[in-house]
């Protein structure tokens, strides 16, 4: 289920959480960040490549990258038995911003974005269905969880792909993570 929490960037409790997902897109709308729900597809064969991923989804595509300018649209897919998944998921904690909008579309399973914005930070669990779209300059950082299961679509109009500037800043180490495993798709616990 999507979910938006947001917080104080000190950490501690919510100051708000909603699963509504008319509620999670004004939330963000009113800090910049675009979300909806795409209409829900058959579920993707466990062995589907990226040809089979962007074709089933071709039409969300050209309706996304018709909202900006997104030349180029790869998928990533992640599942607990990936043998890059510890680093990845490090590499992906670590605050950082872009030079570029980050846009996804999940298509299966779960993530966790983490936005910091101004003085909050603002956690949104993706799932299957979930567009976010998140400006170039915004920092964040993203969890995977320690067992991944998701796939997502990236659009880009960095044709050298993710590209990240790291801040430094060890504020993720504040805030709830995603656990996450094919059995049960994602849980959130506290540090």
């Amino acid at each position: 289920m999507s979910e938006l929490s947001i917080y104080s960037e000190q950490g501690g409790e919510p100051v708000f959480s909603t699963v509504d997902s008319a509620r999670i897109q004004h939330e963000l709308s009113l800090r910049g960040i675009a979300f909806d729900r795409c209409a829900s597809k058959a579920e993707l064969a466990l062995d589907a490549d990226q040809a089979v991923i962007l074709s089933t989804y071709a039409e969300e595509i050209h309706r996304i990258q018709a909202l900006g300018d997104y030349p180029t649209v790869d998928a990533i897919r992640m599942k607990p038995d990936h043998p890059d998944r510890q680093a990845l998921r490090q590499k992906f904690l670590s605050e950082h911003t872009h030079a570029e909008d980050e846009v996804r579309l999940f298509v299966e399973g779960r993530g966790l974005f983490c936005l910091h914005i101004r003085h909050e930070v603002l956690l949104v669990t993706c799932e299957a269905n979930d567009w976010i779209s998140v400006p170039a300059g915004t920092r964040h950082w993203f969890d995977m969880g320690e067992r991944p299961w998701f796939c997502a679509i990236r659009f880009s109009n960095n044709p050298s792909g993710w590209v990240a500037n790291f801040t430094n800043d060890p504020i993720a180490e504040r805030f709830p993570r995603l656990l996450s495993s094919q059995a049960n798709p994602a849980e959130t616990v506290h540090p």
